[in-house]
């Protein structure tokens, strides 16, 4: 069986894990330069780990059972395709049908259920009451295809990062502002790669006429209380 793409031979298998109610992990990615040649994907309960903790605080306890299911995926050099060329698809443990979409695999968020969090975020609405509107929605938790965790994670992941760069772009208009009024206004501005900030110093006419006649500077470090 052969895939035009690396995406689109995963993209089948990860179809085929969901209807067989189990998840994945990539064990293995061969590469040469910055190209992908091949790769080895297994059951999640491949190798014979054991979690630390104990089955009693766990809310999900998984441990390792050398679970064989599994599939080899390479490169053709020639036709420059891409082939599964090996596959066990026989499993050392019990699948679990009821559970199988909640597993972190198989759990995402549709495009209007991401919309619905971004606009409950603006006026502040907490994440929890959030998820509950969806299962009340939904007619309850089974009926999701998420969990709260998830609704949380996307919060912090997409959400405030866009905040953020809305904010880092709003301070630097506020001090380019500031240096139209008076050219002896000084400021540096940073940025992260996703635009966020990542250093920012700023010195008013007055600051710096203060420090050209005492010559001493205080700081304060504002997160002393915070950052542990």
């Amino acid at each position: 069986m052969t895939f035009n793409t690396l995406e689109d031979d995963a993209k089948f298998y990860k179809d085929y894990v969901k209807a067989a109610y189990f998840s994945t992990r990539v064990r293995s990615t061969n590469k040469k330069g910055n190209e992908i040649k091949n790769q080895l994907i297994t059951c999640s309960r491949e190798g014979k780990w054991k979690s630390k903790i104990s089955l009693t605080e766990k809310t999900n306890p998984t441990t390792g059972l050398n679970c064989p299911a599994r599939i080899y995926i390479h490169t053709l050099k020639d036709v420059g395709a891409w082939i599964i060329s090996k596959a066990v698809l026989h499993h050392s443990h019990p699948y679990c049908p009821t559970q199988a979409e909640m597993l972190k695999q198989h759990r995402e968020l549709s495009m209007s259920v991401r919309r619905t969090i971004e606009n409950n975020e603006k006026p502040s609405i907490r994440p929890s009451k959030t998820y509950q509107s969806f299962v009340a929605a939904a007619g309850g938790h089974r009926e999701l295809n998420f969990i709260e965790k998830d609704v949380r994670n996307y919060i912090t992941r997409e959400v405030r990062n866009v905040l953020e760069q809305e904010d880092a772009k709003k301070f630097r208009k506020y001090l380019l502002r500031m240096k139209e009024k008076n050219q002896n206004f000084f400021f540096e501005l940073e940025l992260e790669d996703d635009q966020s900030i990542k250093l920012a110093f700023w010195a008013n006419a007055r600051s710096r006429a203060a420090f050209e006649y005492f010559r001493d500077v205080i700081s304060f470090e504002t997160t002393y209380n915070t950052n542990k």
